[in-house]
C-alpha cells in the first residue's frame, strides 16, 4: 500500500494513524477546545435545555452535485438540533475508513465537513478513528454526536400538535435523493439536480419565536411522506394535503416519472417541515419566504382529527391515500 491511499496501519494506534490524524483530521478541524492528548473534553456551561443527537452517515458515492459525506454529517448533524429548536455548538466526530481509500479524496471530504461546520458555527470537540479492511466498508462511513441548547420556554414536539393546524415544507422536495441517483450514473442519465443539503438554522431560527410553532422536522430518510405519517400517528390525527401545493422541481419531477420513484419518498437534507396554528400560518410562510432557502415555501395542508391516515387532493379534485414506506428505493442517501 502506498501513500496516497488508506492502510491499515493507519488504524493500527501508532505512528501512521498519529500522522493521519495530525495531517488530515486536525489541520481541518483543531480548536481550542479538541484536545488530541486527552480522551474526553470539557465543555463550558451554557444556559437552556441541553440537547443531544447521534447520527450515522453512509452516502454513496461519497461526493454528489450539492455536497458530499463531509458536509452532510455536519448538516444532517446540526438540523436535527435546529428542528427541535436548538442551537448547535458541538459534534463529536468518529471516521470509519476503508482500507484503500484514495488520501487526497479522504483531505477534500474533511476539508468540506470542517468548512460546513464553521459555516454552521458548531465545532467538532472529539473524535476517534477507526480503519476497517478492504470490502468490509464503503470507502467511509462517519458518526456524528450533536450537542446544542434549546431556550427553557420553547416545546415542539409531536404531542402539541392540534386538529386545524397548518402543515408548510421550506422548498422543493426530493432534491437530494435524486442527486444522489444521478451521481451514481447507473442509469446513463444527465441531469442539473443539486442536492439541497444545508444547515436549516435560519428557517428553524425565523420560526422560534412564534408562539403557534407546534413542530419542525427535516425530512431526511423516508422523505416528505414519513414525517406526514409521522404527524399522523402521533395522536390518532389524519393528515390532509393538496397535490398541486407541494413543490416538486420539473427535473425532479421528470426523473421520478421516468424511474417510478415517487418525490415524496425521497430524501431532503435541507428542508423543514413545520406545523403550525392555522391562524399563524401565513405569517410563517412569510417569514420563510425572506430568506434565500425558503422562497419557495408552501402551506401543503393541514391536520385533521382522524385515524392516523394521510391523503393527498389530487390535481383531478379526487383523493388517495399516501401509504407508510415499506421498501427503500434508493438505499445509502444520508
Amino acid at each position: 500500500m502506498d501513500d496516497r491511499n488508506i492502510g491499515l496501519a493507519h488504524g493500527n494506534g501508532g505512528r501512521k494513524m498519529r500522522e493521519l490524524i495530525e495531517a488530515v483530521f486536525a489541520r481541518q478541524l483543531g480548536n481550542p477546545l479538541l484536545d488530541l492528548g486527552a480522551d474526553a473534553s470539557a465543555l463550558p456551561a451554557a444556559d437552556g435545555v441541553l440537547m443531544v443527537t447521534t447520527d450515522g452517515f453512509t452516502v454513496q458515492p461519497l461526493e454528489f452535485p450539492g455536497g458530499d459525506i463531509g458536509s452532510l454529517a455536519v448538516h444532517g448533524t446540526v438540523n436535527d438540533l435546529a428542528v427541535s429548536g436548538a442551537t448547535p455548538l458541538y459534534i463529536t466526530l468518529n471516521a470509519f475508513i476503508e482500507e484503500g481509500l484514495d488520501l487526497a479524496l479522504l483531505q477534500r471530504l474533511v476539508t468540506s465537513l470542517a468548512r460546513a461546520a464553521r459555516e454552521s458555527s458548531v465545532v467538532v470537540v472529539a473524535g476517534d478513528t477507526k480503519v476497517v479492511r478492504r470490502g468490509e466498508g464503503s470507502g467511509l462511513y462517519l458518526a456524528t454526536t450533536g450537542i446544542g441548547i434549546r431556550p427553557p420556554q420553547l416545546r415542539l414536539g409531536l404531542h402539541c400538535i392540534l386538529p386545524g393546524d397548518s402543515i408548510l415544507v421550506s422548498g422543493p422536495v426530493g432534491d437530494h435523493g435524486v442527486a444522489v441517483l444521478l451521481a451514481r450514473e447507473q442509469f446513463g442519465l444527465d441531469g442539473d439536480v443539486r442536492s439541497d443539503a444545508a444547515s436549516v438554522l435560519p428557517l428553524t431560527r425565523a420560526l422560534s419565536a412564534l408562539p403557534g410553532l407546534r413542530f419542525m422536522r427535516d425530512p431526511t430518510r423516508g422523505g416528505l411522506a414519513t414525517v406526514l405519517h409521522d404527524i399522523a400517528q402521533a395522536d390518532s390525527l389524519s393528515v390532509l394535503v393538496k397535490e398541486e401545493a407541494i413543490p416538486v422541481r420539473d427535473s425532479v419531477r421528470s426523473l421520478c416519472d421516468m424511474l417510478g420513484y415517487e418525490p415524496l419518498y425521497l430524501a431532503c437534507e435541507g428542508r423543514v417541515v413545520a406545523v403550525v396554528d392555522p391562524t399563524q400560518a401565513e405569517e410563517a410562510l412569510s417569514r420563510w419566504r425572506a430568506l434565500p432557502q425558503g422562497r419557495d415555501a408552501r402551506i401543503i395542508g393541514n391536520v385533521a382529527a382522524g385515524q392516523g391516515r394521510v391523503l393527498m387532493e389530487t390535481e383531478l379534485g379526487g383523493w388517495r391515500p399516501i401509504e407508510e414506506l415499506e421498501d427503500d428505493p434508493l438505499p445509502r442517501i444520508c
